[in-house]
């Protein structure tokens, strides 16, 4: 960094990159001085649309623009390794949007470099950095609940079903585990932390990916995690911590959550809120910065090496899906891709 603002870059121009450029724009201390798209006119569209003084029509372009500290990498999945490892070979940090990428062997490739760099690399996990769930985490630190025995969590929408969509599509990375299922998955990891045991029943959609999951982890301690993501109907998305004295329910959405009630056995209810700022991803933008100004090249609370862990829960789980329904996927899917 050479000022007092952090510059950011937006690697991509799609939804996501718009929510997350919108939430800049409401960050003192924020500067988005640049847009990065494989087209020309895209990039320029998006620029003018938020008023960003530079387009460039290559992430290469983007990569080497000396006016940017940090990129953004918001395209689809599948394609956030090799856009960042540009990034980060010319100097620039990254705020990879999650998942890092779509396996454990891609996301330490991309830490390698990173580090290899020395550069400040991080997943855009942004539900870790929201200050209810913080909060929570230092409620069960406390042990306000006592010792947590379960965790149960779910992320479930109806999509409709398109085979081109990349929800649907095994090469854009789709299916629920990715795209939702990674949420329930963090959520439970810095309460329980790796699990000892997985087990999965899930169900495909034509295309071959997983189009509804159900995910259970056990632990060494004798506590469980049962989580879910699905395409095929909307779940409540909401999120309880259970203890040996009490629990926490978090209102929904979980992944972005507002208000959660404390439950002490033969205690009150407690009501903790807090105001979300934004569409909710100020806060990670707001971690980055804090992690930059400090000459960090890690985030403390989304460390690389637990989102790599946590990657590597995904690849087995992944794994655990194709196994049950190899003789159901589509040979194409089969070719082509390894991801659910």
């Amino acid at each position: 960094m050479t000022g007092s603002s952090v510059r950011w870059g937006i690697l991509g121009t799609g939804g996501i990159a718009a929510t997350f450029t919108e939430d800049l724009l409401l960050l003192p201390g924020h500067e988005v001085a640049a847009v990065g798209s494989r087209s020309a006119g895209s990039a320029t569209a998006f620029a003018e649309r938020y008023g960003i003084p530079r387009a460039h029509a290559s992430y290469a372009g983007l990569a080497a623009d000396e006016g940017v500290d940090v990129v953004y990498v918001a395209t689809p999945h599948p394609m956030h390794l090799e856009p960042a490892r540009l990034c980060m070979e010319a100097g620039r940090a990254v705020l990879v949007e999650k998942p890092l990428t779509t396996s454990a062997a891609d996301a330490e490739k991309l830490a390698a470099a990173a580090r290899e760099h020395g550069v400040f690399a991080m997943e855009g996990m942004w539900t870790r950095f929201n200050p209810l769930v913080r909060r929570l985490h230092e409620l069960v630190a406390d042990g306000a609940v006592g010792e947590v025995t379960s965790v149960y969590a779910d992320f479930s929408v109806a999509a409709e079903f398109d085979a081109s969509h990349r929800q649907w599509s095994p090469d854009l990375g789709g299916g629920a585990l990715l795209d939702l299922g990674c949420y329930p998955v963090s959520f439970t990891w810095p309460l329980l932390g790796p699990p000892a045991t997985v087990q999965v029943t899930a169900s495909p959609a034509p295309t071959g990916v997983d189009a509804n999951t159900g995910i259970m982890f056990g632990y060494e301690s004798g506590a469980l995690a049962l989580l879910h993501c699905g395409l095929v109907g909307d779940s409540p998305h909401a999120a309880t911590v259970v203890g040996t004295r009490g629990r926490v329910d978090i209102a929904a959405p979980f992944y972005r959550p507002s208000s959660m009630t404390v439950l002490r056995t033969g205690a009150p209810p407690e009501e903790v809120t807090v105001d979300v700022a934004g569409h909710g991803f100020t806060y990670q933008a707001e971690e980055v910065a804090r992690c930059l100004r400090a000459g960090l090249t890690e985030s403390p609370l989304m460390p690389l090496d637990e989102t790599i862990a946590i990657l590597r829960t995904l690849d087995e789980i992944a794994a655990r899906f194709t196994e049950q329904f190899a003789d159901r996927r589509p040979a194409s899917a089969q070719s082509t891709s390894t991801q659910p």
